[in-house]
C-alpha cells in the first residue's frame, strides 16, 4: 500500500477562491471590505518572507492589507500603542503580530493587548476559551487547516481515534479541542510520553506536531491511518551540495507512506493551509464584528 498524498497546496488554492467569493459578497451586500493588519518587529528573514506572503495573499482575495514594519529596538509601550490604535480602527478586522518579538518585549502583553474580536491568530485567552466551549469565533490557523484537510479526506471524523503528538498552545492543544468537537476520541502525547510508538499504533488519525525531524517512524503507523504532518524542520542535505539543507516533517514520510492510507507531504501539506486559514479567520471576525453569521465553510 502506498498512501494517497493529501495536497494541501491545491486545497488552500481552492479555499482562497472561496474566500474571495465571500469577500465579494461582503462588499456587495454589506459594504464591508475585510481588513487584515500584520505587525512585524525587527528584520528576521524568515518572518519577513512569511509576512510578505500574507500581505500578497490578503490582497489577492480582495481584502485590505495593512502591513506595519517596526524597528527591532521599538519600545514595548510604542508597540502596544500601535495595537491599541489598530483595535480602534474600524477598517481593521484582523490583527496579527508576527512572533517572535524581540526579547525586551513581553509576548504575553502583546497578545493580551489585541482585541479578542480582531484576534485572527486565536491567541488571546478569550478566544482560546471560546474554542474550548464551542462559541463562534476564530480558531488557531494551523489546527483549522488540519481539520479542513481531515474532513475533506475522511468525511465524518466521528468515533475515530486521533493521536496528537505535541501539546503546544499553537497546535496540539487547540487541535485536541477541534477533534473532540468532531466527536473523535483524542489522545494527546508528546516527546516524553512513555511507549509513544505503541500509542501511535492505535491511531486512526495521527497529527504530528512535536518539532523533531522524522521522529515518527513508519512502523508506528497503523495500516490505513491518516497522517497529518505539521512539522517543518530544516536538515542538512549534503547531496544538494555543501551547506545545503532540505525541509522534512516530524514523520518519516517515505516509511509512513507505505503504511498510511493518506498522508500530508512536507512541504506542500499543512503549510499552505495556515495562511489560507488566516484569511478565513479574517472573514469570520469581519462578519462577527458586523453582526453577521460567518460562512460555514470557513469555520470549525
Amino acid at each position: 500500500m502506498t498512501a494517497k498524498i493529501i495536497d494541501g497546496k491545491a486545497f488552500a488554492e481552492n479555499l482562497r477562491s472561496r474566500i474571495a467569493g465571500h469577500v465579494e459578497r461582503l462588499k456587495a451586500e454589506h459594504g464591508i471590505t475585510p481588513g487584515l493588519a500584520v505587525v512585524i518587529v525587527g528584520e528576521d528573514p524568515a518572518s519577513q518572507v512569511y509576512v510578505s506572503s500574507k500581505a500578497k495573499q490578503t490582497a489577492e482575495v480582495g481584502m485590505n492589507s495593512y502591513k506595519h514594519e517596526l524597528p527591532a529596538d521599538i519600545s514595548e509601550a510604542d508597540l502596544l500603542a500601535l495595537i491599541h490604535r489598530l483595535n480602534a480602527d474600524p477598517a481593521v478586522h484582523g490583527i496579527l503580530v508576527q512572533m517572535p518579538v524581540p526579547r525586551h518585549i513581553d509576548p504575553n502583553k502583546v497578545i493580551e493587548a489585541i482585541d479578542p474580536a480582531k484576534d485572527v491568530d486565536c491567541f488571546t485567552p478569550a478566544n482560546v476559551g471560546k474554542v474550548q466551549i464551542g462559541l463562534p469565533g476564530p480558531v488557531s490557523c494551523t489546527p483549522l487547516g488540519c481539520l479542513m484537510l481531515l474532513r475533506d479526506e475522511l468525511g465524518s471524523l466521528e468515533g475515530r481515534h486521533a493521536v496528537i503528538i505535541g501539546r503546544s498552545n499553537l497546535v496540539g492543544k487547540p487541535m485536541m479541542q477541534l477533534l473532540l468537537r468532531d466527536n473523535c476520541t483524542v489522545t494527546v502525547a508528546h516527546s516524553r510520553t512513555r511507549n509513544l510508538a505503541d500509542i501511535v499504533r492505535q491511531a486512526d488519525i495521527v497529527v504530528a506536531a512535536v518539532g523533531r525531524p522524522q521522529m515518527v517512524k513508519g512502523d508506528w503507523i497503523k495500516p490505513g491511518a491518516t497522517v497529518i504532518d505539521v512539522g517543518i524542520n530544516r536538515v542538512p542535505a549534503p547531496e544538494k551540495g555543501e551547506g545545503k539543507t532540505r525541509l522534512v516533517g516530524d514523520v518519516d514520510y517515505a516509511a509512513a507512506a507505505e503504511q498510511a492510507a493518506a498522508i500530508t507531504p512536507v512541504p506542500g501539506g499543512v503549510g499552505p493551509m495556515t495562511i489560507a486559514c488566516l484569511l478565513a479567520n479574517t472573514i469570520t471576525t469581519a462578519s462577527l464584528i458586523n453582526g453577521l453569521t460567518p460562512p460555514d465553510d470557513l469555520t470549525a
